[in-house]
């Protein structure tokens, strides 16, 4: 065990966009991690690797969980980490206790790197949402956005994703970050596009970096990047049917919630935004986004559509999700 001093190994619950009130867990040191991203809000990693390690006790670990988790009321207790938390080899017992003692849905957020390995595999099998990274289509884009452990090459942590969703039962929520000139024209995406295929998860958010990046030349690439991007991979949700299904308004508290959430998924046409506020019988939403900057417009292909304004910008008009993004 390294000598860092730890206060804690639990934050929140935080607002996640994704997974509503969530309770992050980090069983691994700061910045311990198999990839050191030039995107990454946690800066640059200072423990690379790719041993596992039992960082902490786990008793330690499974008992603050269950001390914050009984006050508080949760959706999710989420596994996300410093760095990688599938690098922590008590991650499974964490997840099948957490579940066991609090029967509550626990989730992952992972690189996806480890996962060519089957008892990583095995360890993520019983959380109910396991959240992959996924920012490059070929060993070249891989390594210049991810920049990995020199162990790992991207066939073999492809190939690991598509393994695990042949064994894995519950949802896989794949996400892409995108960065301006590095992953983002036409033939990056169209090579992301046949790796996404390959895994088929359940869900694709297309992102970009919102939050100082470990190299201060990332930007977030260009708006009708964005879309062109969601077009090429694939929309997550079909617009037509908000009334129902997994993506269904009935999850989101307000018309404002509703509209970011959709169109960080899948960016929307001005009339489809005005539908969702009549469905919360509400008017003016959209017009004060805008004003605000919570939304920016934009066109493309010929249709002005919208988007959430921390896609372009930065941090301060985005509502903070503190330690790691969930």
């Amino acid at each position: 065990m390294r000598g860092e001093i730890r206060v804690m190994y639990t934050y929140g619950p935080v607002p996640s966009r994704r997974l509503g009130r969530s309770l992050g867990v980090s069983p691994i040191p700061p910045k311990t991690c198999s990839y050191t991203c030039i995107y990454c809000q946690l800066g640059k990693t200072t423990h690379l690797q790719t041993i596992r390690e039992s960082f902490y006790p786990k008793e330690d670990i499974l008992a603050e969980i269950i001390k914050r988790a009984k006050n508080s009321a949760l959706d999710y207790v989420t596994f996300v980490g410093d760095g990688e938390p599938t690098l922590c080899q008590d991650l499974g017992w964490l997840i099948r206790q957490t579940k066991e003692q609090l029967q509550l849905p626990t989730a992952v957020i992972t690189n996806g790197s480890l996962l060519f390995r089957e008892y990583v595999r095995q360890d993520l099998k019983e959380a109910d949402v396991v959240m992959p990274t996924l920012d490059a289509g070929n060993e070249k884009t891989f390594r210049a956005v991810n920049r990995p452990h020199r162990s790992i090459f991207f066939d073999t942590m492809l190939q690991g994703l598509v393994d695990f969703r042949h064994e894995y039962r519950g949802q896989i929520w794949l996400e892409i970050m995108l960065v301006k000139g590095v992953n983002d024209t036409k033939e990056e995406l169209l090579s992301i596009k046949l790796a996404v295929d390959a895994m088929q998860p359940d869900r694709v958010y297309v992102v970009t970096p919102i939050r100082p990046p470990a190299e201060p030349w990332v930007e977030p690439p260009l708006p009708e990047t964005i879309l062109m991007a969601q077009e090429l991979i694939g929309k997550a949700v079909p617009i037509g049917g908000l009334e129902t299904g997994q993506f269904g308004l009935q999850e989101f508290a307000n018309a404002r919630e509703a509209i970011l959430e959709t169109g960080s998924r899948h960016p929307l046409r001005l009339e489809q935004a005005a539908e969702i506020e009549r469905s919360f019988g509400v008017s003016g939403v959209v017009d004060r986004m805008l004003q605000d900057k919570e939304l920016i417009h934009t066109t493309y292909q010929g249709e002005t559509f919208l988007l959430p304004g921390y896609f372009i910008r930065g941090e301060k008009n985005h509502r903070v999700e503190r330690r790691p993004q969930q």
